[in-house]
């Protein structure tokens, strides 16, 4: 029996990198799957195939996570197709880089709405729905080390993560007395769509590799083990916690 075998998981974000690794490893670990995803139809196609081939039920929804409306749609129509919400993974999330001082508002106001905004609509949409089921759950938010350290060319960026942190402490406390845990993982730099670009310099990509300990840069399956830890009964009283997923790199001062 895995981990999340009877349970139900919900992903954002999961048509490729983090959220894809998260759901594909929720089904290997025994649960159903839905998935959120904005635009690439067969992305999330075959997301729900790998789902599938598991032997679990998947189900792929489109939505914009930075519209409310978006949230209720993906917990309604997730819960009516898999028959209730056991787990959710709030992933989605955007980083454009740009420097500070010449930041177009539109480029800070859409990474704030996905990431941030996006996150409390999910979240709050899916513990609405646990409550009402009354058997608790668990919220697990895709933060990132920017939660805890800067970034030249993330001004808007790591405010938002350090808003997802926050929130799952808040919203521990808050959803605590309904047996929901919540919790974030904190992703150091892992090789995914966000940071294809930025990483395309050979020189730039061997000097963050040597600031690892582990020797390397993350893979988006290095986060599923973590992620499918805090949803599992494994982590029955871990409630409020940030586990760094960093291969090292955040101790590393030195």
């Amino acid at each position: 029996m895995g981990l999340l075998a009877g349970k139900t998981v919900l992903v954002t974000g999961a048509s490729a990198g983090i959220g894809r690794a998260a759901a594909i490893g929720a089904a290997r670990a025994g649960a159903d799957v839905a998935i959120n995803y904005l635009d690439d139809d067969d992305a999330a196609e075959s997301c729900i195939a790998a789902i599938e081939a598991e032997g679990r039920r998947g189900i792929a929804i489109r939505g914009d996570v930075a519209e409310p409306e978006t949230a209720t749609h993906f917990v309604a129509a997730a819960a009516a197709a898999l028959g209730k919400v056991d787990v959710l993974v709030n992933n989605a999330g955007i980083c454009p880089f740009h420097a500070f001082l010449d930041m177009p508002i539109d480029t800070f106001e859409r990474t704030m709405r996905v990431n941030l905004h996006g996150a409390y609509y999910m979240v709050q949409a899916a513990a609405n729905r646990m409550v009402e089921q009354g058997h608790g759950g668990a919220i697990v938010a895709v933060s990132s080390i920017s939660a805890l350290v800067g970034g030249e060319y993330q001004t808007h960026y790591t405010p938002t993560k350090a808003g997802v942190h926050s929130l799952m402490q808040s919203a521990a406390i808050a959803l605590g007395r309904h047996s929901i845990r919540c919790n974030s993982v904190l992703p150091g730099t892992i090789l995914t769509d966000i940071n294809k670009d930025d990483l395309a310099d050979p020189a730039k990509r061997m000097h963050m590799e040597q600031r690892v300990p582990l020797g390397r840069l993350g893979q988006p399956e290095d986060l599923a083990g973590p992620i499918i830890f805090l949803a599992s009964d494994m982590a029955r009283y871990v409630t409020g916690a940030a586990l760094l997923v960093d291969g090292g790199a955040f101790v590393n001062l030195q």
